[in-house]
This record gives C-alpha cells, sequence and structure tokens, in this order.
C-alpha cells in the first residue's frame, strides 16, 4: 500500500556566502605562497603549450590562401595580316625569349662566380 511521505534527515544546504573583493585576494595570495618555483614554470608550460599550437593553426592557415582571380588578356591581331608580318612578329618574339634566357644564365653563372662553383 502507499506508503506516508517521510521527511529528509539533512536540511536544504544554504547557499554559500558571496566573497569579498578582500578575500578574494587574500586567498589568491596565501594560494601563490605556496606554490613552488617549480610549479610557476610547469604552469607557465602547460599554458604556453595550447596557445602555440593554436597560433601554429592560425599561421598555417592563411598560408592555404586561394590567390585571387586574374585577369588574362589576350593579344588580338588584325585579320588582314600578311604572312611576313606573322613572321616578322614570330622573329622577334623568339628573339625576345633568347634575351630572357641568355640573362637568366648570365644571372647563374655570376652566382656560380661568387660561390666558386664555376668549373673554368
Amino acid at each position: 500500500m502507499a506508503q506516508p511521505l517521510r521527511r529528509p534527515y539533512l536540511r536544504a544546504m544554504p547557499l554559500p556566502r558571496p566573497a569579498s573583493p578582500r578575500a578574494l585576494i587574500a586567498d589568491l595570495r596565501a594560494f601563490t605562497r605556496e606554490r613552488t618555483g617549480v610549479q610557476w614554470g610547469a604552469a607557465f608550460v602547460a599554458i604556453a603549450m595550447p596557445i602555440v599550437i593554436v597560433f601554429g593553426f592560425i599561421k598555417d592557415a592563411k598560408t592555404n590562401i586561394v590567390p585571387k582571380e586574374q585577369i588574362v588578356y589576350v593579344g588580338s591581331w588584325s585579320s588582314n595580316r600578311t604572312d611576313a608580318e606573322i613572321k616578322a612578329d614570330q622573329a622577334r618574339r623568339e628573339q625576345q625569349r633568347q634575351a630572357g634566357v641568355a640573362e637568366r644564365q648570365r644571372q647563374f653563372k655570376a652566382i656560380e662566380r661568387r660561390f666558386g662553383m664555376d668549373e673554368d
């Protein structure tokens, strides 16, 4: 059958009193006085390592940024160019390309001489 309601044997626990700022400061001072140098060093390492890891992830995230779209304009020529004009234009571009290759080779030769790698 139904049992009668029993009262709890402990009364309700009261909420703690709010602490004053002076008590908080006194507790922090007492806590810091009890710590040794090794404990402070371990606390510093324990705090610094996650910070370093998070900053590493943030820096790494910025290295994979996709560049913005780049507009490439294509040169257009008149439709009534002669074969001689086309060949002259091609020869001029080839000379420019060869000059660029020669300049690049000159730069590499200068680096070789500077570091004593030339075989002359």
